[in-house]
């Protein structure tokens, strides 16, 4: 029933936005040589979005400035039943003020793409996000939940530990660098008994601590194999220091793409170590089970929820609330992305007012989009009216 009265009143807001649709705009001022010139997105009015703009809005580390939906680059395009996944995902751990949506969120996960877009017109403003110096242009990156192969006890060429927490990690801060937990004998004496599993290469578990998750298929004292996640559980409160950005400063190579690094290392396996410790944070993890509910979705970001792929980002939570749906428009030359997604994690890279970083999901496709993504950015926050 509830349902029934949604799609009446969405009905009605789709049929007067026809009804506006059926007058012809107004012609484009000519540019010499009679080219007309595109009018600036400002300037359109999608049917439906015909109120007065409300004034701006002001974050620690942003500002917001209200438009038009016009001006959210491939809108009336979108896949965005694909998003709603994603939203109800945030409506498990809603954030103010969207908790009040959540009930008719649910509601149009069966509806068209047309009642939905006719709902967020009605129900959210979309706000460009501005650094506070106006400058709208921001760093699209990526991240993934790679897939490893483990055991559970060292041997056979499984020789590079994952570690649960150390009991000792509150006793003293920051914590060994990671060259110290390979080398002193105290950092490895805390980690006696505390490791979760053992892969094979150091740069994967290099990759494993960037990601802060990942899924294991490790093979049981049994020989068995099971599927399981390993997900960020803590750190040793050291700063984080991009291997690909030491490799660069030292000018060792010109690529700091993953398959760039990977390259380097192979090249150079004896400065593996060097590369390692030349990042002296560490990340610790804890295992979970990964039943078929999970399978479809990512570890939980720092929203508490699960991720969902090509639909989750992790933002700078000064710039962009957890759980708020965002438009994110990126264009490069790994993907061009026009689309709905829900700001729903955070990283410490992630920082800065137009800074996202785009779940791509798990496997070796999401990896080679995730290690090679780093394009421009445009974003807009879509907050309730």
């Amino acid at each position: 029933m509830k349902l029934t009265l949604l799609r009446v009143a969405l009905t009605a807001l789709i049929v007067g936005t026809l009804a506006a649709c059926s007058t012809p705009p107004a012609p484009a001022p000519a540019r010499p040589g009679g080219t007309p010139a595109p009018l600036p997105p400002s300037a359109v009015v999608l049917p439906g979005d015909t109120g007065p703009l409300p004034p701006p809005m002001a974050q620690p580390k942003s500002r917001w400035i209200p438009v038009r939906w016009a001006e959210l680059p491939g809108f009336t395009e979108d896949a965005l039943h694909e998003a709603w996944n994603a939203w109800i995902k945030s409506c498990e751990r809603p954030q103010p003020p969207f908790t009040a949506l959540c009930s008719e969120v649910r509601q149009l996960s069966i509806a068209t793409a047309d009642e939905q877009r006719a709902w967020l017109i009605a129900r959210l403003q979309p706000y460009r996000v501005e650094a506070t110096d106006g400058n709208p242009d921001g760093l699209l990156t990526a991240y993934y939940e790679p897939m490893m192969d483990a055991a559970r006890q060292p041997g056979n060429g499984f020789t590079v530990p994952i570690y649960r927490v150390p009991a000792s990690l509150g006793a003293r801060k920051p914590w060994y660098t990671r060259q110290q937990i390979d080398t002193l004998p105290e950092a490895q004496a805390a980690l006696a008994g505390r490791a979760i599993a053992w892969l094979r290469d150091p740069i994967e578990s290099m990759v494993l601590h960037i990601q802060g998750s990942g899924r294991l298929r490790i093979t049981e004292p049994d020989g068995s194999v099971s599927l399981v996640r390993v997900a960020y559980a803590g750190t040793n409160d050291q700063p984080y220091q991009s291997v690909g950005r030491w490799l660069l400063d030292q000018g060792l190579t010109r690529d700091a793409t993953w398959p760039g690094i990977r390259a380097w290392v192979a090249a150079n396996p004896q400065r593996t170590n060097e590369l390692l410790w030349s990042n002296p944070r560490y990340v610790f993890f804890r295992e979970e089970p990964l039943n078929p509910l999970d399978a479809g979705f990512g570890p939980r970001g720092a929203q508490g929820v699960p991720l969902t792929p090509g639909r989750s980002i992790a933002v700078d939570r000064q710039s962009i609330p957890y759980g708020t749906p965002v438009w994110l428009a990126s264009s490069g030359p790994q993907v061009q992305l026009n689309r709905l997604v829900l700001a729903q994690d955070t990283g410490s890279a992630i920082l800065g007012a137009v800074r996202a970083d785009y779940f791509t999901g798990w496997g070796p496709e999401a990896g080679d989009i995730a290690g090679r993504l780093k394009q421009n950015l445009r974003l807009w926050a879509l907050w309730p009216r």
